[in-house]
């Protein structure tokens, strides 16, 4: 069942400490500790994100880096790719503080309350989200000893290696996988994602493991082939009820909104991308996710996209339009910009054109990649119900689209790989990584006045600047073990 009755009102106790006024303090009415089911709710929740870091980290830089969204206006970094210290650290700055925090707490207290094993696993599994979103989108992180400022005392924790924070992720996306079975797990509905099932905790994992095993295909070919293969040997998601996704509903504010929801309700600065929607004419997407701002037309004749790396001088200058309202926005008709949208982790349509580049490369899942891009294709389209009875794509729709767009395998890791750049829309996370894993789609950058990366796009996201000064010892460390803290520098995964 994924319906939250009640979030995050039960952690505000979790930072609490004492100051040697102990029997006088004592609440005898009050728990001693918050169960550790309503954490993995909170940590959820955290996952999932605030208006904050989803609109600086996710939209304002991801979106429009991956040519998804474009816009005219200044504050939009990603467009133009210069750069703000404050938007470009927001994802850091937010997930360290709660949803890191509250993860490894929730590991210690298992531990002492001697919970059942697939409990541990499902926490692991959401510990490994959280840091692959973070290393993959800064590079080297604090890892192995972050989140203990509390636990053990470390208020200054070193930044780990990439490399190894990959290699820890996957043995513990293994081991947890092996240690979940069937039925339903402690969680229960405190598990807002699967309800505590542990089949679907499994196959995540196994999904996941496939995500990060790819990862790997520029530094190291083989393993990436082995993860792969350990992942769909295990079980990956089977069908679109697998999604790893959060629901959220329209609350009141701070109460279990999509934050990315709350951006749409707070900015209608972005237009779809030119690329983006040049990709998808002829797709049935197209007017579901996109409409004319001027008038609301979805029609997609009218559906025209914006370039990327422009301002309102530079694009009366090119077109003779003094506004964009000619240019297509997000659909704000339906459920994708509400704020009971749900929030995508990982989707059963990655997992399919995963499949497909596997088949693809080894031979694996089955040998052929045209069943597997063909089901990816048909899940994308599909899974957009999710978002409400306006977005429903008829299966007919979807033939026809397949009919049209048949899988060509002379082109064949393209095609999967743009289809997987469609399929992330608004998880730009997740867009922009496989972006710099696979180099698909081949975007053109733009070339701004004033940016900071020479007219590339950029390959990564900067550090808290507060570092410089809190922990300036690993901060320099980090640095001298990657690379300058900007925005061209490459993760390790990144190779050229």
């Amino acid at each position: 069942m994924k319906k939250i009755l009640y979030i995050l009102s039960l952690t505000v106790i979790l930072g609490s400490c004492d100051r040697g006024f102990e029997e006088l303090n004592v609440n005898p009415s009050a728990p001693n500790q918050v169960p550790v089911t309503s954490k993995l709710t909170s940590t959820q929740l955290y996952t999932s994100g605030e208006r904050y870091e989803n609109w600086r980290a996710n939209l304002i830089y991801s979106s429009t880096m991956m040519q998804h969204f474009a816009t005219t206006a200044g504050y939009w970094s990603g467009d133009k790719y210069t750069w703000n210290q404050g938007y470009a650290s927001s994802m850091i700055d937010r997930i360290y503080g709660n949803a890191v925090k509250t993860v490894e707490d929730m590991l210690v207290q298992l531990d002492a309350e001697e919970a059942p094993e697939e409990m541990k696993a499902i926490t692991r599994i959401m510990r490994v989200f959280i840091y692959h979103r973070l290393t993959d989108l800064y590079g080297d992180v604090p890892y192995s000893e972050a989140g203990k400022a509390v636990i053990e005392g470390i208020l200054t924790p070193k930044y780990d290696r990439q490399s190894d924070i990959y290699a820890d992720m996957l043995k513990e996306l293994e081991e947890s996988a092996a240690a979940l079975g069937s039925g339903t797990s402690g969680f229960g509905s405190a598990d807002i994602m699967f309800g505590g099932d542990q089949a679907q905790w499994k196959r995540w994992a196994n999904s996941m493991m496939l995500r990060l095993g790819l990862r790997l295909i520029k530094v190291d070919p083989a393993g990436a082939q082995a993860w792969a293969t350990k992942a769909i040997n295990g079980g990956v998601m089977q069908s679109n009820a697998d999604i790893a996704y959060i629901p959220h509903t329209e609350g009141p504010e701070g109460i279990n909104r999509n934050g990315i929801g709350e951006v749409f309700l707070a900015d209608n600065s972005m237009h779809m991308s030119k690329t983006f929607v040049d990709f998808l004419q002829d797709d049935p997407r197209l007017p579901v996710l996109a409409m004319r701002r001027s008038d609301g037309s979805t029609n997609p004749a009218d559906l025209i996209g914006l370039p990327n790396g422009l301002d309102l001088a530079m694009l009366e200058d090119m077109t003779g339009e003094e506004n964009t309202d000619n240019y297509a926005g997000i659909n704000r008709n339906g459920g994708i910009t509400s704020l009971g949208a749900p929030m995508f982790f990982q989707t059963y349509a990655e997992v399919e054109f995963m499949l497909a580049e596997c088949a693809e490369r080894w031979g694996l899942a089955g040998g052929n990649p045209e069943p597997h891009y063909n089901a990816g294709v048909r899940a994308a389209m599909k899974m957009l119900e999710l978002y409400g009875p306006d977005e429903v794509i008829a299966d007919a729709d979807i033939d026809t689209y397949l009919t049209n767009h048949p899988f060509n395998p002379a082109n064949a890791l393209e095609m999967i790989n743009m289809q997987y750049w469609a399929a992330t829309f608004l998880n730009e996370y997740e867009a922009f990584a496989n972006w710099r894993r696979t180099g698909i789609p081949a975007l053109v950058p733009t070339n701004y006045p004033g940016n900071v990366t020479n007219g590339t796009i950029p390959r990564r996201l900067t550090y808290s600047t507060s570092e410089q000064s809190s922990n300036p010892d690993n901060y320099a460390a980090a640095i001298a073990a990657q690379g300058p803290d900007v925005l061209t520098t490459r993760v390790w995964w990144d190779v050229q």
